[in-house]
């Protein structure tokens, strides 16, 4: 955050969350509650390299360098959201980035085509980082359109699309020939409930840990069940460096570079949704200058990931969770992590070792983590006026139908051209559109955001002007809520 965001007191009336989030816990903390951020996201991280690869046909090593790749772009773009670059970039709260999901069907679209193939992606994830990083300021200029109403229904929607993955980690994992076993289902509540047990009668620093002991006591019961498979570790190298442009140079083909730029600009939208939501859990109201600098380090971090043989990158919603579960909200741990990453990238041994955590063991932790970013959304939602102003209730009800379209009927868009699919199967984005349209229907357009001034511009007030305008915030949202 900037100079004037961390010497004022928080809008939401703690005058101790801008300390949290920006307070340096010690080593062996930062270390240990990093590796948790680390663990949680992990499978999702590299998933996305091993569907590529399967699809396209690549070989094992050349899936291992794409594995090694993306946990080292994670790792690096993971820092420079954390830590930032002065006022360019970098929302310096406590956020994991990954490749984004979105982005795999396109890719494959872009990879089937023999004319270029695998470069081609990268070379239009390139493009697309270049162009995107240029139109930040312009999405962020949308803040306007995201009351707290419109927050409250994007924030519920990332809590039940998310809440679908720990489902699924639970029963196994998509694609598990035995998705649903009870031997699965087991250890997923038994890891749950010992995270349950932690988190009740555990005091301090364990407790906040509590997700991550699950996961090692989840591990070394399916351990002892022969529930992990390890193959692979034996033969990975101990050490190696990731190089840009190492399987080729990309191939930039201007169609497959537009259709990238729409899916980063879609998940653009859903990145916002997911830095509000975090605002919220972190106690920190943020301002439209602090969103473009987080929707800057997605574009650049996809043109990094480009470069450096990897995918388009974002937030990790997955990790908003496990910071409301712990309470810890400090900036650095997620630093610790980006270091981990980069670490895990260079050091390949290591990287299957994690990897081999079965889904149904970070099942149970899902399940907690995920439905701290739903309970987020519905006590935002619980603050709006429902009693004066019944559109309120049209507007919540019809978004969230929507958004849960594409989770209740994978089909239901089946016979809609495919470059539509990317948005027609995005959960959180039918649920911003919908919340986005229905407010301006109903309730108009409203300059006021509910988020504080940008620093930039408060700073040049004179100071009685800035503590009117930080007063006049304060006495607005009051007045919302």
């Amino acid at each position: 955050m900037s100079a004037i965001d961390s010497q004022a007191p928080s809008i939401t009336g703690s005058p101790h969350a801008t300390d949290e989030v920006d307070r340096v816990l010690p080593p062996g903390k930062l270390i240990i509650l990093g590796l948790q951020h680390v663990l949680v996201m992990y499978a999702g991280a590299v998933a996305v390299p091993l569907m590529i690869g399967d699809r396209l046909g690549l070989s094992k090593d050349t899936i291992a360098l794409l594995i090694s790749s993306d946990l080292f772009c994670c790792g690096v773009v993971t820092l420079l959201q954390c830590i930032g670059i002065g006022r360019i970039m970098g929302i310096r709260l406590p956020v994991i980035m990954s490749v984004t999901f979105a982005a795999v069907t396109p890719m494959l679209a872009i990879g089937i085509r023999p004319d270029i193939g695998l470069m081609g992606i990268f070379g239009a994830t390139i493009g697309a980082g270049i162009i995107t990083t240029f139109i930040a300021p312009l999405i962020g200029r949308l803040m306007p359109l995201f009351p707290p109403l419109v927050t409250g229904v994007i924030i519920t929607s990332i809590g039940l699309s998310i809440m679908q993955v720990g489902i699924d980690w639970a029963a196994g994992g998509k694609g598990n020939p035995e998705y649903g076993s009870p031997v699965y289902l087991g250890i997923s509540f038994a890891v749950l409930l010992f995270i349950l047990l932690v988190t009740r009668f555990a005091k301090g620093f364990l407790s906040n840990v509590a997700v991550l002991l699950g996961i090692i006591f989840g591990f070394v019961l399916s351990m002892m069940m022969n529930e992990v498979n390890l193959n692979g570790l034996h033969d990975a190298k101990w050490f190696a460096i990731v190089t840009p442009m190492a399987l080729g140079t990309p191939v930039f083909d201007p169609v497959s570079i537009l259709i990238m730029t729409a899916v980063v600009v879609i998940v653009f939208i859903e990145s916002m949704g997911m830095f509000l939501a975090l605002g919220e859990i972190v106690g920190r109201k943020l301002s439209p200058q602090d969103i473009v600098r987080g929707l800057r380090v997605d574009a650049v971090g996809t043109l990094f990931g480009g470069v450096f043989n990897s995918f388009p990158h974002t937030s990790f919603s997955q990790n908003i969770g496990l910071v409301g579960v712990t309470g810890v909200h400090s900036r650095w741990v997620c630093v610790a992590s980006g270091g981990i990453l980069i670490t895990f990238g260079m050091v390949p041994k290591m990287a299957i070792l994690v990897a081999s955590i079965p889904q149904f063991v970070l099942g149970g932790a899902g399940l907690v983590m995920f439905g701290m970013v739903l309970a987020t959304g519905i006590r935002i939602l619980a603050r709006i006026n429902y009693s004066t102003n019944r559109y309120n209730l049209y507007i919540v009800a019809i978004s969230l139908g929507v958004g849960l379209t594409p989770t209740l009927s994978h089909d239901f868009f089946s016979k809609f051209p495919e470059v539509l699919q990317p948005l027609l199967h995005s959960g959180i984005m039918l649920a911003t559109f919908s919340a986005v349209t229905l407010n301006l229907f109903f309730n108009g357009y409203n300059k006021h955001t509910g988020l504080i001034p940008d620093s930039h511009t408060v700073k040049r007030q004179p100071r009685t002007v800035r503590m009117w305008l930080l007063m006049r915030k304060v006495k607005q949202q009051q007045q919302d809520e």
